[in-house]
């Protein structure tokens, strides 16, 4: 294939409570329209927003593909336009994969090996996948390989609600609807993390599945001293409990716990997690399809495999794009767990695009058409700023 275009879109659906739930004590928005949340010091913006790219071909098939927009969005789009699209429409694609180490090659010695670089190559990744499926007339599942599972399982992510009764209440809400697996923020548990996780456990019972998003807000002593007091009401596993640079200790932590430990989401490649295994393995890896693309999160799930490490694909804020690719590659995983499904953002963002992918309390529908099974329609376009 010869690309003839390469645009980007930045996508931006309102929401009325900002992901994860209401201000906490202390959290107010700034001039920007981001918020700083107190728990985890982290930096979130009060709408929905990604990064779509169209990749064009010389015969006017289009691919589509998505990345991160949450934070400085014009940033990702810059390193498309200025750096990666014109050396992708300078030569001829025919392997997706290959066409990743390409770019990835430009600019690995100058420290970009990640972040808003690894963001951009993740968006056109997914793209030429798509494209790729569209060409040959298969499904992005087709194109990986056989699939394994049907319908991908998921467990409920975030109970954005003010008080822990409310939180509560949503949760047994999901169950009534079928759920069994539910994961709460800590980064939001104002009345304390083990109190939340003992109302959960009291109010969904023994055989529910609660999981714990630590959010890297503990120092390796606090994280030991919290899973400690954890460890009776048995989460199914806490994830990011410390800072992502310590990656000695959380494989000592992973190693010591009573409650299985699960981390990755803001790894980009094959190449970091085979760095941060040599620590010591994790339970859970967590690609995030929105950092790694299709090509890194498929070597990723390999070397999880090769390790005997269970693969829950984490699922965050975007269009619907990224999603439909994490699925097409999750049906295909033998070390599959369970999928993360972002229910406050799944449904209302899933306006903006055709597609019969869906979810229901036996987990997520794989899209069936040619490629990633999604294609953005009117809605959209209304939603969508195209920069140059």
């Amino acid at each position: 294939m010869r690309i003839a275009a390469v645009d980007t879109f930045i996508v931006t659906v309102p929401r009325d409570t900002p992901y994860l739930g209401p201000l906490g004590p202390g959290e107010r928005v700034n001039a920007r329209g981001y918020l700083v949340r107190k728990g985890n010091g982290t930096i979130y913006p009060t709408v929905d927003r990604s990064i779509v790219v169209r990749v064009t071909d010389g015969e006017g098939n289009v691919g589509w593909g998505e990345t991160y927009g949450i934070c400085a969005p014009r940033a990702t789009c810059e390193i498309v336009n200025d750096l990666l699209a014109p050396v992708l429409m300078d030569g001829v694609v025919s392997d997706p994969a290959e066409t990743w180490d390409r770019l990835y090659d430009l600019m690995r010695v100058r420290g970009c090996t990640g972040g808003f670089h690894g963001d951009a190559l993740a968006a056109i990744d997914i793209a030429l996948w798509d494209l790729t499926g569209k060409h040959r007339g298969l499904s992005v599942r087709e194109l990986i390989g056989p699939a394994v599972h049907g319908a991908i399982p998921s467990y409920v992510s975030g109970l954005p609600a003010a008080t822990l009764d409310e939180r509560v209440a949503l949760a047994r809400d999901w169950q009534s609807r079928g759920m069994t697996a539910f994961k709460f923020a800590a980064v939001v548990s104002h009345e304390g993390v083990v109190e939340e996780m003992a109302a959960l456990r009291g109010a969904l019972g023994a055989d529910a599945e609660v999981l714990i998003d630590l959010h890297w807000k503990f120092s390796p002593e606090e994280a030991r001293a919290l899973i400690a007091r954890l460890a009776p009401l048995r989460p199914g596993f806490v994830e990011a409990p410390l800072k992502p640079e310590d990656m000695p200790g959380l494989a000592r932590l992973a190693a010591e716990s009573p409650v299985p430990v699960a981390a990755g989401e803001e790894w980009y490649t094959a190449y970091e997690f085979a760095n941060r295994l040599a620590f010591g393995p994790i339970a859970y890896v967590q690609p995030e399809m929105g950092h790694t693309g299709l090509t890194q999160f498929l070597r990723i799930a390999a070397l999880a495999e090769a390790h005997g490490v269970a693969v829950a694909p984490h699922a965050t804020i975007g269009a619907g794009i990224f999603l439909a690719a994490s699925l097409h590659a999750s049906a295909t995983l033998p070390g599959l767990w369970k999928h993360e499904w972002q229910h406050s953002v799944f449904e209302r963002n899933l306006a903006v695009l055709d597609t019969d992918m869906a979810h229901g309390p036996d987990g997520y529908r794989v899209p069936t058409e040619p490629g990633l099974g999604v294609r953005p329609n009117a809605k959209f376009h209304e939603l969508a700023e195209h920069v140059a």
